[in-house]
């Protein structure tokens, strides 16, 4: 395989969790007894520019399909991380009714209806059709497809563009990152914005967050590598926050090369002289993570094992992907783990 960014030739295994069915594939009553498709879940690092990324196994439409089980609605701390950022983002670059909103991935609405009901104009590009119905069921505009350059220039031929477009969460979940964020920089307006959140890669090797690793995730980003893919395709970041969600993520903003209409601020230097110093573009910085990957799955074992032995239950809340990565990649079933719960139906 050849990295998704620079195309050279994938051979530094970062972390392999075996195999496992796509996180958010859950089964129904109805299904269980059938057979269930898995992927292996590997994950390699490019020795060149050093982009975290899996190995081509499963393809976005296979994972992004019409089921897809996801609501972010059905998180309370995430719907008021929505709500935090419409409000810091209005204030931020002044918008009002007047400004154009794109939301990329717009899901079930969560985030996007905090702008419409500020009376801006917003557009949801989201391409699972469960939860681009609900954001519809609450009065949002949707299209219903992947964004890509070619669907960007064609919104764009039909007059779509944004004054700010938002793609949390969105571009680690992407195969062809470099086309994605080619794509969002040209549905901007002369000096739109774009933000970016993910996962940071720092915290997620620091804390061997190997959890966050599943199909969906493609990419598994710094902001060195961000940053490095942006500028290949026309975009600056011009500045990032590093925010709690998801065990650490950054919020990164960017614009296009050709535009002044925000000043890099001091927080890109400092994060990438902060990376820098951790050595992600080394080979160090990478090593060890399999096997501290390898003790926490075996100490998790344990723990169940000696519950079952001593008569305990343990079940367990929140039927997260990130769960199924764990339950899956230990090999826990309900002789050890009796049930989940999860208030989202989509899940049971």
């Amino acid at each position: 395989m050849r990295c998704r960014h620079c195309r050279d030739t994938l051979v530094s295994t970062f972390v392999d969790l075996g195999s496992s069915p796509p996180s958010n594939a859950y089964l129904t009553a109805g299904r269980m007894a059938g057979p269930e498709t898995w992927y292996p879940l590997r994950v390699m690092v490019c020795d060149n520019c050093r982009l975290v990324q899996t190995e081509d196994f499963a393809a976005a439409d296979e994972l992004f399909d019409a089921e897809y089980a996801y609501f972010s609605g059905f998180s309370s701390t995430w719907v008021a991380h929505c709500e935090r950022y419409a409000t810091e983002m209005t204030g931020r670059f002044g918008l009002d009714a007047g400004s154009r909103l794109v939301e990329v991935a717009s899901n079930d609405g969560t985030l996007l209806r905090f702008f419409h009901e500020r009376g801006m104009q917003c557009t949801g590009i989201e391409p699972t059709a469960s939860t681009a119905s609900a954001a519809r069921g609450l009065g949002l505009h949707v299209l219903e497809e992947f964004l890509t350059r070619t669907s960007a220039d064609r919104l764009v031929s039909e007059g779509l563009v944004a004054d700010l477009l938002v793609a949390n969460n969105v571009v680690a979940h992407v195969p062809d990152i470099d086309d994605f964020v080619d794509a969002c920089g040209r549905l901007l307006a002369p000096g739109g914005v774009v933000t970016f959140e993910f996962p940071h890669l720092l915290r997620l090797v620091a804390e061997t967050q190997f959890d966050t690793i599943y199909h969906e995730h493609f990419s598994y980003l710094s902001l060195t590598v961000i940053r490095r893919i942006a500028g290949s395709v026309g975009l600056v970041v011009f500045d990032v926050d590093e925010i709690p969600t998801h065990g650490g993520s950054l919020r990164v903003f960017l614009q296009r090369a050709d535009t002044g209409a925000n000043p890099p601020g001091g927080a890109v230097s400092m994060l990438l002289s902060t990376e820098a110093a951790a050595g992600v573009d080394g080979s160090d910085f990478y090593a060890g993570f399999q096997e501290r990957t390898d003790r926490i799955k075996d100490d998790l074992l344990r723990f169940l094992l000696d519950a079952r032995r001593d008569g305990r239950t343990v079940v367990g809340y929140g039927a997260a992907a990130k769960g199924n990565t764990l339950l899956n990649y230990a090999g826990i079933r309900p002789d050890l783990l009796r049930f989940v719960v999860d208030q989202n139906p989509a899940k049971q």
